[in-house]
């Protein structure tokens, strides 16, 4: 699958020469920094996928009422932002395969432009997407935390102040790097902002595990029942494990990608993972297939609503 203009600089930094790939291929492996072909009915196929998924969510959320609160919203948000990454990604690679048939014929100032307009919405979607599961954590830990205050901390006007402010950050921080996707600094901005998604998320989801583990404990000990204890922890476990996992396999890998241009862009074993970009697009694009089953589709009303959206139940 090939990328428009900046993306395909995070593809391989700009300053990797043909000298230094080719080096590379035969100083660290051979077949090995190859890469992965990955053939685009693949990308085409999972961005369906993804599509129809968090349409279904969007459609389910916005037809019961029942899931008009916040949280819901926030949901609703992470199946738009993950459904653009996929229209993104099927917008780019359809532009570009009819460019390389020559379906299309436009001019390079056109296909310039096209190119940023692209790009922007892609880097936009993969921003809110990362932004919405940092504030579906936050809204869990108040939720667990401050139960009795929740409606009070989490109003609708704060919760439509917050979807907003995510959105315009988005589109603004992602027209700032294609803008200057050359700049080292952006770069380590959208790190950053990667690694401090990741380290929320990780210090409020084992926090929220630890309380729901503490009350267990409690009741196990007043009420004598070990056996459910041990279940209710086991099962608390393997939700973070899935949570926090899914989005450090699907996401890290991109970001390590980012920071091996910044910190080693000519060095040959760092030149090898630059080969495997595709899979890591590839596994941002599974990202969005994974999420509403992980946020959506666990709740008992929703699934209820959407066997109704299915059958065509209105």
């Amino acid at each position: 699958m090939s990328t428009l203009a900046p993306l395909r600089l995070l593809r391989e930094p700009s300053n990797a020469s043909e000298g230094n790939h080719s080096n590379a291929t035969v100083g660290a492996g051979g077949g090995w920094c190859q890469g992965l072909d990955i053939p685009n009915e693949l990308f085409l196929a999972l961005g369906l996928v993804s599509l129809v998924e968090n349409l279904l969510v969007v459609a389910v959320i916005l037809k019961n009422r029942n899931l008009h609160s916040p949280t819901y919203y926030f949901i609703c948000c992470l199946a738009v932002s993950d459904m653009l990454v996929s229209i993104s990604n099927l917008a780019e690679m359809l532009f570009m395969l009819l460019l390389e048939h020559g379906v299309l014929v436009m001019r390079p100032s056109i296909v310039r432009h096209m190119d940023s307009v692209i790009d922007t919405l892609i880097c936009s979607s993969v921003v809110s997407s990362l932004s919405f599961l940092g504030v579906i954590a936050v809204d869990r830990y108040i939720t667990i935390f401050y139960a009795l205050r929740y409606h009070s901390i989490m109003t609708l006007q704060r919760a439509v102040v917050t979807m907003a402010s995510v959105w315009l950050a988005s589109t603004v921080s992602s027209t700032v790097l294609i803008t200057y996707y050359r700049s080292n600094t952006v770069l380590l901005c959208l790190i950053g902002f990667f690694l401090f998604m990741l380290v929320l998320m990780l210090v409020l989801y084992i926090h929220m595990f630890a309380l729901a583990r503490h009350h267990l404990h409690s009741i196990s000990s007043q009420q004598k029942l070990p056996t459910a204890h041990r279940g209710g922890s086991l099962k608390g476990a393997v939700t973070l494990t899935i949570l926090l996992g899914v989005f450090f396999i699907c996401w890290g890998p991109f970001f390590f990608h980012l920071i091996l241009i910044v910190t080693c862009p000519t060095n040959p074993f760092c030149t090898c993972f630059f080969s495997y970009f595709n899979l890591f697009l590839i596994l941002i694009i599974c990202n969005s297939v994974i999420d509403p089953l992980i946020y959506a589709f666990r709740s008992q009303e929703l699934r209820r609503t959407l066997r109704e959206v299915v059958t065509c139940s209105w």
